[in-house]
């Protein structure tokens, strides 16, 4: 495994969250963002977490950046963009469970990949390099294919690459295009962590079982397909094994699934086998619903993956 360092692609976002009545609280939030938080939580403070991404001039991007710094994530080589600003979602809870309203038409995160040579430069001396479907449906088609390239440089000297398809309908032209440009993704992957419920409405997919045996097919060498409160499927070689959810009274169900793929993948580059990965990606999901938030603290993440 090539370097030290973890890095995340994608878009991390402003994210506002009703609070109450017509109170409304500002944080930063976005898939891949979600998961190096918790890959920031649970691996050792020395060991290098980068967001990369493309960044506006405007204080609410400098706040972001701040924010990192604060909490021991680096940028890497991402660019700043005159004139550009990050996209903006807003979250409603009716329960434990939530929708979102999405202003990211603009959003500078869309031109991460407009300069390769700072997004390689970014990607460099990496133990491990995350990226999901949502980072590939924000791009223009060339901007991916320079995205997809970059990452398999990365891999070809030596870093894990981990993906999650994680589709989201909206974002997409179309669902042809979508599975397309997720097949160009899986075929530079080496730890896929689907949700089943996607790749059911993507592929048509009969049970996580078909799921994890379709990626497979496509040459991945280990998956985790995710299915909510039902158990996890690891697929691993010829090993299939389900890891049961752990169940918990969910506050806010935001970020689960990102934080159980943080979870999983700081296990395994903490040298545990995929089995036991999966219940500790578990039980920090488990945590982290319990929370309000995308973010749960660090001393909630570390404490739910030591138990």
């Amino acid at each position: 495994m090539a370097g030290r360092g973890v890095a995340s692609i994608g878009e991390c976002m402003l994210e506002l969250s009703g609070t109450r009545g017509d109170e409304w609280r500002m944080g930063f939030a976005g898939d891949t963002f979600n998961t190096l938080w918790t890959l920031r939580a649970l691996t050792a403070s020395d060991m290098p977490a980068d967001y990369v991404t493309a960044f506006g001039d405007d204080p609410f991007s400098r706040d972001q950046i701040a924010f990192f710094r604060e909490n021991g994530i680096g940028t890497a080589a991402s660019p700043v963009i005159p004139d550009a600003r990050p996209g903006l979602y807003a979250i409603k809870l009716k329960g434990a469970e939530r929708s979102f309203t999405y202003w990211r038409s603009d959003s500078a995160a869309r031109r991460l990949a407009d300069d390769p040579d700072s997004l390689a430069k970014s990607l460099e001396n990496r133990a491990l390099v995350y990226f999901s479907g949502i980072t590939l449906a924000i791009l223009e088609a060339p901007a991916r294919k320079v995205l997809v390239e970059t990452i398999a440089t990365a891999r070809k000297a030596g870093s894990l690459v981990a993906f999650d398809p994680n589709y989201r309908p909206r974002l997409w032209q179309d669902a042809a295009t979508a599975r397309a440009a997720i097949a160009e993704a899986l075929a530079v992957t080496d730890i896929a962590l689907p949700t089943f419920p996607d790749e059911q409405a993507l592929c048509g997919d009969a049970s996580p079982e078909a799921t994890a045996l379709r990626l497979q097919g496509a040459g991945v060498k280990e998956v985790v397909v995710k299915n909510g409160e039902e158990p996890a499927l690891v697929a691993s070689g010829r090993m299939m094994e389900s890891v049961p959810a752990i169940t918990a009274v969910a506050i806010d169900t935001t970020g689960a699934g990102d934080s159980f793929n943080g979870g999983y993948l700081a296990a395994r580059l903490a040298g545990f086998e995929p089995s036991e990965s999966a219940r500790h990606g578990h039980a920090v999901a488990c945590a982290v619903v319990q929370v309000r938030g995308a973010l749960a603290p660090f001393e909630v993440l570390k404490e739910a993956f030591e138990v």
